[in-house]
């Protein structure tokens, strides 16, 4: 399904496949866990190089309609990340090497907890040295990792109070937490979203990007329930409630990896959506993918303009009204645009024959992706699916 929309991935990840993170301790079991991803098996000799730089620009910008992105981190220490603020700065002038300036933007990475009390002085050097040298975007935490194995909250004392006090003052205030999707070793109580409404309360200056939503893969998404909201997007959403966060305030719910997950399973992504409309609000759900991770998100970027909650789910559990191309527009681009302060139409103006456009233009006489959406492509292949599910939609 085509469309024009401006979209706008306000979540991208890349690496670098030649970083001194491959000869840490744990490199050799991040290679094998990059390996075996999808977009692992892109074809190239080494299955890390399927995540460089030339891979990224591909897939992001010339085999999907994503218009801008953002380029945010893996959780670890500047030593040993598989993608170094360096290397991200790198590929951002590729792309404006290409006449695409206004196309890539960059998160910092910070790590609060990375000190053993207070903010660490190294982490308060990176954050001054990543807007005054990097000119980055806003800010990418992990509050369940740590490098002595422990989590954090946003509102702790020690850590998650002085490092939002110095984005503030360093004049950054947007700041994207990863919620949801645990780590198997790490502590799982701190993937969940209670801190998010207690910290909205108390810095309303601050923008916060939920990224994954707080989406946990293992849980089923039904309706709300106040009764059962230990983990999953029902915690995002009580937190909200019990600290009186109205919906379209300073909370944003972002979808990177949750759509793709979703896309499996229509009647769990009716609910999903159908809370994060209701709670966070129409105008603070942003469009991430998480993308490269799976290759090109083309195929989420077409899931999605076709989605509908069904009329049932919405009458039943009192979800908003149909999925419009006005409101799907708005979660695709205009709501991360709005956090990241990027006009639309300015954008459109400029892009519209700068490099990439050109490049994608004569790209697309001769396309060669490297990746394939899986599921039925046809009406007769839909029909299939449905009676081979046992008719199993939502």
């Amino acid at each position: 399904m085509a469309g024009d929309e401006f979209i706008f991935d306000v979540q991208t990840h890349m690496l670098d496949p030649d970083g001194p993170w491959r000869q840490r301790p744990n490199g050799g079991q991040r290679t094998r866990w990059l390996s075996s991803r999808g977009q692992g098996k892109c074809g190239r000799g080494d299955a890390i190089d399927c995540y460089a730089s030339d891979q990224f620009i591909k897939d992001i910008f010339l085999d999907s309609d994503t218009d801008m992105a953002v380029l945010s981190f893996m959780p670890g220490m500047p030593d040993d990340n598989p993608l170094t603020i360096e290397e991200a700065a790198r590929t951002r002038r590729l792309i404006e090497a290409l006449d695409g300036e206004h196309r890539l933007l960059l998160h910092a990475m910070v790590v609060p907890n990375a000190g053993h009390a207070g903010l660490g002085s190294r982490e308060v050097e990176r954050m001054v040295r990543a807007v005054e040298e990097w000119k980055i975007d806003a800010w990418k935490v992990y509050t369940q990792w740590g490098p002595q194995g422990r989590g954090w909250w946003l509102d702790d004392p020690d850590t998650g109070i002085p490092f939002i006090e110095q984005a503030r003052a360093l004049r950054v205030k947007t700041i994207a937490t990863h919620k949801g999707i645990s780590f198997g070793r790490f502590p799982p109580k701190y993937a969940r979203c209670d801190d998010v409404g207690r910290i909205a309360r108390a810095y309303p200056d601050v923008n916060f990007l939920i990224y994954h939503a707080g989406y946990e893969p293992c849980q089923a998404e039904g309706p709300f329930d106040p009764a059962h909201t230990g983990s999953g997007i029902s915690s995002l959403v009580k937190s909200m409630l019990v600290n009186d966060i109205a919906p379209n305030s300073n909370v944003y719910a972002e979808l990177g990896s949750t759509w793709r997950l979703w896309m499996r399973n229509p009647t769990g992504a009716a609910h999903a959506l159908g809370k994060l409309l209701t709670y966070v609000g129409e105008d603070n759900v942003s469009w991430g993918t998480d993308s490269i991770w799976a290759g090109s998100p083309q195929d989420q970027i077409q899931a999605f303009r076709a989605f509908e909650i069904a009329p049932a789910l919405q009458q039943q559990f009192g979800y908003p009204p149909p999925l419009t191309s006005a409101r799907k527009a708005k979660i695709l681009g205009l709501n991360g645009a709005r956090v990241y302060g990027v006009e639309p139409k300015l954008f459109r103006n400029k892009a519209e024959n700068d490099g990439i456009e050109r490049l994608r233009a004569d790209y697309r006489n001769a396309p060669r992706p490297d990746f394939e959406s899986h599921g039925p492509r046809s009406r007769a292949e839909f029909g299939a699916f449905l009676k081979h599910s046992g008719n199993r939609s939502g």
